[in-house]
């Protein structure tokens, strides 16, 4: 079951679900999700460095470059660019809930999509949240820290996970703070 507005406005409340900075409900807050800010910290791949990315050796550290922009800064995204980012809020999923990450129709409709695969927030994590920024359109487009860049709807599980996502061992993006290039490489044998 997904939450309503209600709920939403009822679980930060109390604390349940929780979202720092405290997001403007009145701007942030539609009937079934939460809308999330663009932060300022950006990585984007250094192509020229390597051939292609193999898989069984792992993404190289160096493969990403992270670039910081001013509050009052944009941040160009080129047609076919694909770069990582941030959100400004943290956020923190209690066990019984599952989040779910989604692009905003507004930018959507000027080609930025705001997640490739990566929708699902398992319950129990937590940190700032990574999206997968692409331009599918013909155009540049500026965006800008601050921004609402993303919106999140929250779905009722059956019950509290056994073991949430925070709590395996081997979790890879949990408490992450910027945005974390691919950890692919921790799952090869």
């Amino acid at each position: 079951m997904i939450l309503s507005d209600r709920d939403i406005e009822a679980a930060l409340k109390e604390g349940r679900l929780e979202i720092d900075p405290a997001p403007d409900l009145k701007s942030q807050l539609g009937s079934c999700s939460i809308d999330l800010k663009l932060g300022n910290v950006f990585r984007v791949f250094e192509h020229s460095k390597y051939p292609y990315v193999d898989l069984r050796t792992g993404c190289p550290d160096d493969i990403m470059k992270e670039i910081v922009i001013g509050d009052d800064e944009p941040f160009i995204m080129q047609p076919g660019e694909f770069v990582l980012a941030i959100t400004v809020e943290s956020l923190r999923i209690p066990a019984d809930l599952v989040g779910r990450l989604e692009g905003r129709s507004s930018l959507g409709r000027l080609g930025i999509i705001v997640h490739g695969t990566a929708s699902v927030f398992d319950p129990g994590w937590f940190g700032k949240v990574t999206m997968e920024l692409g331009n599918l359109g013909r155009m540049p487009v500026a965006l800008y820290p601050g921004m609402r860049i993303c919106s999140f709807t929250f779905e009722t599980m059956t019950s509290p996970a056994r073991v949430p996502y925070s709590q395996k061992p081997g979790n890879k993006y949990s408490g992450q703070q910027g945005p974390l290039a691919s950890r692919i490489d921790t799952e090869l044998d």
